[in-house]
């Protein structure tokens, strides 16, 4: 399948006996918490299955927002904005972050007044995003014609480059000693005298103190074979980029119909709420109690498949060994087939409302899986009945941009420092200690 060209990270040549921690996944939330640990001393190894930021890291359109928020997860952005703003600097790479702002135009008064609610939220944390008029949402795209109502803008939302953020991150994190082990899964957790004592990956044992499952969407599958229950699915979003487009728009415009993000390249990648589609699985039905919510209030914006990948899950090994091939080998990355029939259309309601696309060439599609929880919250949390085993995943598609605050607020709970904000929404338990599950925000609806 087309996945989008990466920047890539050198392979440690061996796996080393013993570290601080192991790191299962190496998006942007792995790569992150792992540069946070070798920060503080730790010694840290990153086993990837496939490449560094290969799925949704490397899959997404780059957002780095604090609009439409879910306030559990205000305190949390508002770092992770601080902490890209230094990145580049911190990492002496290229992530691609620009604080350019983002448009949400709104053609209805439905919309404008949901957009209008959230600002509240936002000015409560001194985020400078306010209501204007349909005029001044327009100035920056010349020609555009659409009919809105009115439009917020926040000038303080940004962009980075999925293609390249998450390389340079934990490229830094290699100069601070991390290994990073790229085609190497981790299939088992050990466990002595009741604590985390090492892992088993394809490769050899490394052993350990600390676990992280940072596995994004293959989380549910890795901690059901350790007996922990997890209640994630998988959404598959398309998104294309354009031919580079010599002096286009900086600010990025969403709408209720389509999405457009500048790119360092130039060029522009294009999606949308209407470009998400949803695999019915096994799990989907083992799930369909805690979801039935979330599923209900983003209905509209949600494609329902039934197929092959069905069938592939139901057949899936759900419990292997250390010496077992694992789903993970046999899946180095999710690539799936990007749905052009969904994305296609958005293009071309952009060529026919803003001339300045009219004539752009299409460069490439792609697809990836987001990993989302019935609340469309993270976990970052440690799992109380394994000693030493840390779980981050379950980003429901806001992973992105939360990716540094993430990794900070993951290194804190593993390290036992005083957290960066407080953690209490994420923790796993909320699943099963009769807390009320409750999507404020959602994943398409956003």
């Amino acid at each position: 399948m087309p996945s989008p060209m990466l920047d890539t990270v050198a392979n440690a040549p061996a796996l080393p006996d013993q570290v601080d921690a192991v790191i299962i996944g190496g998006g942007i939330v792995g790569a992150t918490t792992a540069l946070e640990l070798a920060e503080r001393g730790l010694k840290v190894a990153l086993c990837e299955k496939g490449q560094i930021g290969c799925e949704q890291s490397g899959r997404n359109m780059g957002w780095v927002r604090l609009s439409h928020r879910d306030p559990r997860e205000m305190p949390l952005m508002i770092e992770s904005v601080r902490l890209w703003e230094e990145l580049n600097a911190r990492t002496g790479g290229e992530t691609g972050y620009r604080q350019c702002g983002i448009t949400y135009a709104c053609a209805s008064e439905a919309s404008l007044k949901d957009m209008v609610h959230w600002l509240g939220e936002q000015h409560a944390y001194g985020v400078p995003a306010r209501e204007i008029s349909t005029a001044e949402a327009l100035a920056p795209y010349p020609g555009l014609a659409i009919d809105l109502v009115g439009a917020v803008l926040n000038p303080r939302d940004g962009r980075a480059e999925p293609q390249k953020a998450t390389a340079a991150i934990a490229r830094a994190a290699q100069r601070l000693g991390v290994t990073i082990h790229q085609q190497c899964a981790v299939r088992v957790v050990e466990r002595s005298a009741g604590r985390i004592s090492g892992v088993v990956t394809e490769k050899g044992r490394i052993g350990c103190s600390m676990v992280l499952v940072a596995g994004g969407a293959w989380s549910r599958n890795f901690l059901h074979n350790m007996g922990i229950r997890f209640p994630q699915l998988r959404m598959k979003s398309s998104s294309l980029r354009t031919a580079a487009l010599p002096g286009g728009p900086d600010v990025t415009f969403k709408c209720s119909d389509f999405t457009f993000t500048k790119r360092l390249d130039g060029g522009y990648t294009v999606s949308g709420g209407a470009a998400t589609k949803h695999d019915i699985t096994p799990d989907s039905l083992r799930l369909m109690r805690p979801f039935i919510a979330t599923v209900l209030r983003e209905w509209k914006s949600i494609h329902l498949g039934l197929g092959a990948t069905f069938f592939r899950e139901l057949f899936q090994k759900r419990r292997w060994g250390a010496d077992d091939i694992t789903p993970f080998e046999r899946t180095r990355i999710l690539d799936p087939e990007p749905d052009a029939d969904l994305v296609d259309p958005l293009l071309e309601r952009i060529r026919k409302v803003y001339p300045f696309f009219r004539d752009v060439e299409i460069a490439q599609h792609w697809a990836g899986q987001m990993d989302v929880m019935p609340d469309a919250i993270p976990v970052i949390s440690a799992v109380d009945a394994h000693p030493g085993l840390f779980v981050s995943s379950g980003y429901s598609g806001h992973g992105f941009g939360l990716g540094p605050g993430a990794g900070r607020l993951t290194a804190d709970i593993m390290t036992g420092s005083a957290p960066v904000v407080d953690p209490h929404e994420f923790r796993l338990a909320r699943f099963t200690d009769g807390s009320a599950i409750t999507a404020m925000s959602g994943v398409t609806r956003r």
